[in-house]
């Protein structure tokens, strides 16, 4: 893990993030896009035709996306119940155990969210009424990691806020199955079905619909770069939650802390992707120069070594800085998606933080944690929208509805500054509307 000790060179390297697009594209993926399209096309291109193929072609659009960009073919799109009954016995009974844990917990949580509509009727006549979006769709990343928590950590929120419809695609594996898991903890969540369609594809599918696959309200749930774009592209035409990039993780550690669990909870979001961002903020040199040795123990011990240490190499290390205070600041500038304090009496600086998709704080409460089971979603904002954003909630699946109900005795008073304003504006319409209300009066 790379430190550095000059505060003003992290800082720059710290909040000079570089935009996700502009990361050259694998090997691997340019030559797929090329064997599928004909010619080299910018990420944005390659969305843009899949969306059009999928808008004119429907379902044959989606079955050839899957098998030309994931490697793997379903003539059926929807998931039968059949495989969903069949997702059980290939899932182990300590799993499906842990999956209802979590869900619970999941569910606890976000229905201590939940908002009921309100009337004011007897006084001013105003109000509101809060009512959940009727139909959902949530795209749920990964095959070889299949991610069931994502799928609950998404369908269980939009069936707290009383959905009536919630549906997730995911793309396929090579037999043109969804992974066992991923069904298992849809069922958990009560989802009311699963489609195959990954990628662009996926998104697309699910804001226009197709022959099997229905179109949705609003489009929730995090993904890869084609995805992000996607979900950009169709924004307007259908909702959607946030845009989501690569996790972060900002870790403020002092002394105090253990180097052996500082260095376990960076490699933790190091192996989500080589594109992660896992930073040590501290002021202490002891501490950076000990991390670093138990980074290097514990990667020996992990399948996704390799991932892990590119993200630490691209995007991750330590930056010294003056004090905790100082770390701080530099994480409320940054805004990460996860910030965690592994420092004396975390609460103490609580209050100082302003910019944080999740705070975790001490050593009993690991991020890894908040991935899985502590309760609140882990889809958080990322690439700095935790200046103004949240993480996903019940709030993303509700919409509310203004509620106007002047009582008569009150009209006058409100018709007439309207009707001033009104005039000001040269909106002589409006206010012939409101002057014929208090005509004769």
């Amino acid at each position: 893990m790379r430190i550095i000790r000059n505060a003003e060179e992290g800082r720059k390297l710290l909040l000079d993030r570089k935009p996700l697009e502009n990361d050259e594209l694998p090997m691997a993926i340019r030559e797929t896009t090329f064997k599928t399209f004909g010619q080299e096309l910018s990420p944005e291109e390659v969305v843009r035709r899949i969306i059009r193929d999928v808008r004119e072609d429907g379902d044959n659009a989606v079955r050839f996306y899957n098998t030309q960009l994931d490697g793997g073919h379903s003539e059926q799109l929807r998931v039968t119940p059949e495989e969903m009954r069949a997702a059980y016995e290939q899932v182990g009974d300590d799993l499906i155990e842990a999956l209802k844990f979590a869900a619970g917990r999941i569910r606890t949580y976000h229905e201590q969210q939940l908002r009921g509509a309100f009337f004011d009727f007897n006084q001013n006549g105003l109000g509101q009424m809060t009512r959940a979006i009727q139909r959902v769709g949530i795209y749920v990343p990964g095959t070889r990691a299949p991610l069931p928590s994502t799928v609950l950590m998404c369908a269980v929120p939009a069936r707290v806020a009383g959905c009536d419809e919630v549906y997730i695609t995911s793309p396929v594996m090579p037999d043109g199955s969804v992974p066992a898991a991923k069904l298992v903890a849809a069922d958990i969540a009560g989802v009311d079905g699963v489609f195959k369609a990954g990628g662009a594809q996926g998104v697309a599918a699910f804001a226009y619909g197709t022959e099997s696959i229905p179109r949705v309200d609003k489009i929730c749930g995090p993904g890869g770069l084609f995805v992000t774009i996607a979900k950009r592209q169709v924004f307007g035409d259908v909702g959607i939650d946030s845009i989501y990039g690569p996790t972060e993780t900002i870790v403020i550690a002092d002394e105090s802390a253990d180097p052996e669990m500082v260095a376990s909870d960076l490699l933790a979001q190091a192996e989500h992707d080589a594109l992660a961002s896992p930073i040590l903020l501290t002021p202490s040199h002891y501490l950076a120069d000990e991390v670093a040795r138990a980074i290097e123990r514990q990667l020996k011990d992990m399948e996704r070594a390799k991932i892990a240490r590119a993200a630490l190499d691209n995007r991750g290390g330590c930056i010294l800085v003056n004090d905790i205070d100082h770390a701080i600041e530099l994480a409320n500038h940054y805004a990460p998606e996860h910030l965690c304090l592994l420092v004396e009496q975390p609460m103490a600086y609580a209050s100082k933080v302003r910019n944080a998709g999740g705070l975790f704080l001490g050593e009993s409460s690991p991020e890894a944690i908040g991935d899985y089971t502590a309760g609140p979603s882990h889809t958080m904002p990322t690439g700095g929208s935790a200046r103004w954003s949240s993480p996903l909630s019940v709030n993303d699946f509700l919409k509310i509805t203004s509620v106007v109900n002047i009582p008569a005795e009150i009209t006058e008073e409100l018709a007439r500054a309207a009707s001033i304003i009104a005039r000001a504006e040269g909106l002589t319409g409006h206010a012939h509307a409101v002057e014929r209300r208090i005509q004769g009066r």
